[in-house]
């Protein structure tokens, strides 16, 4: 019955996602190739390096002490949809956690955290991170191309804790550049107990199309969800969710409107993206158009490395 409902939570929740994720039209540009570093006037190169290495280790450490703090004072407690406070009930929209509402300290650390980031962004070594994006030819050169494990983010669909229903999960962004493609996975702990979570692994695919040197853009395919029990019987089996196209967003968007002709609070048409701030070969931090940060790392930056384990 268990899984009965959590299959109920996400077909219901995935297609609300979709809604925020389609077409963002921009200006068609030429992507030429950049300059490798931000220099700014007045500044060397070896300078602006040696500040933006100052600041990343200040970021790693400001992350390892709010998780610290987190433990001390505790954690948010997130749950699928609007009831659990993982989508706004309005725009079902991911929700933007606040942190305050653990503890004075830890929406402190977290405002650190911000901060350091927004610094960061002046710093940013690659002017076009979006280069060869979706370039079947070239996209295993382009500087997304990859997995991204996640250190940090203000989305409550993408924060897990044990003291949830949900339980607590790591996850990982990964880039195909030759694809334009981003996998969301998601993969569920084991529980304290040693028993396996029902929703082993959520796995979603997404459209990344890249519509200006900074900015990409979402579109959402499908999700693969694996489970561990088929009702009572232990049986590992995954199923597959398509989410609403384009065209299908669309006559959902102008059927709401219909309905809400002379009201306030008509819906437009949905747009999804996130903005890049900065990226190097070890860190990556990008906005999505819900104002919700996100701190990605490589598994292989030795500075992180702790807290990926």
């Amino acid at each position: 019955m268990r899984e009965l409902l959590i299959l109920l939570c996400l077909l219901y929740i995935l297609p609300s996602r979709a809604l925020h994720c389609h077409k963002v039209h921009a200006p068609t540009r030429s992507f030429r190739r950049e300059p490798t570093l931000n220099a700014e006037a007045g500044n060397s190169v070896s300078d602006i390096s040696q500040t933006a290495y100052q600041l990343k280790k200040s970021l790693v450490q400001a992350v390892s002490e709010f998780r610290e703090l987190k433990e001390q004072d505790g954690d948010v407690s997130i749950d699928f949809g609007v009831k659990g406070g993982e989508l706004n009930a309005t725009s079902r929209a991911p929700q933007k956690i606040d942190f305050y509402s653990i503890s004075q300290k830890v929406g402190d650390k977290a405002n650190e955290i911000l901060t350091i980031c927004d610094k960061l962004s002046e710093f940013s070594p690659i002017e076009n991170p979006t280069r060869f994006l979706g370039d079947k030819e070239n996209g295993d050169k382009a500087p997304l191309d990859g997995p991204w494990k996640s250190l940090f983010t203000t989305a409550a669909d993408a924060n897990f804790s044990k003291n949830s229903t949900r339980g607590a999960a790591t996850a990982q962004n990964i880039v195909s550049g030759t694809k334009g493609s981003i996998r969301n996975v998601i993969d569920f702990c084991t529980k304290e107990d040693g028993t396996e979570p029902v929703l082993k692994q959520l796995n979603v695919v997404i459209k990344a199309t890249a519509v200006s040197p900074k900015r990409v853009e979402l579109q959402f395919r499908y999700a693969k969800a694996v489970f561990t029990k088929f009702f009572f019987l232990k049986r590992r089996w995954s199923l597959y969710i398509p989410v609403p196209g384009p065209f299908i967003t669309r006559c959902i968007v102008f059927v709401s409107r219909i309905f809400r002709l002379g009201r306030k609070g008509a819906k437009k048409v949905p747009k999804g993206f996130f903005d890049i701030k900065y990226l190097d070969k070890d860190l990556r931090i990008h906005k999505t158009g819900e104002d919700n940060l996100f701190v990605q790392v490589r598994e292989t930056w030795d500075l992180a490395k702790p807290l990926l384990s």
